[in-house]
């Protein structure tokens, strides 16, 4: 799965478009290496993600094409929220 789509469909980015803009700034990186919106995604992938005064880290879990917004929280685990 692309990983635009893998951030909003685990709801870590609520739209697609900000995953991409946010990815396109070099904010996210995947397995420590700069990331593309087109980067593919598989079990057991780190995910790092800066924000302005913070970085969240999770680590995937599984991956599905649907999600309820209460169930997304089991596709990934956050490893570090600092």
């Amino acid at each position: 799965m692309r990983l635009d789509k893998y951030l909003k469909i685990s709801h870590i980015i609520k739209r697609r478009t900000v995953a991409k803009e946010t990815i396109d700034k070099d904010r996210i990186k995947v397995n420590g290496k700069d990331a593309k919106p087109s980067t593919s995604i598989n079990e057991g992938d780190i995910i790092e993600i800066k924000y302005a005064t913070k970085v969240l880290e999770v680590k995937v879990l599984s991956i599905n094409e649907f999600t309820s917004k209460s169930d997304s929280s089991s596709m990934y685990e956050v490893i570090r929220n600092e």
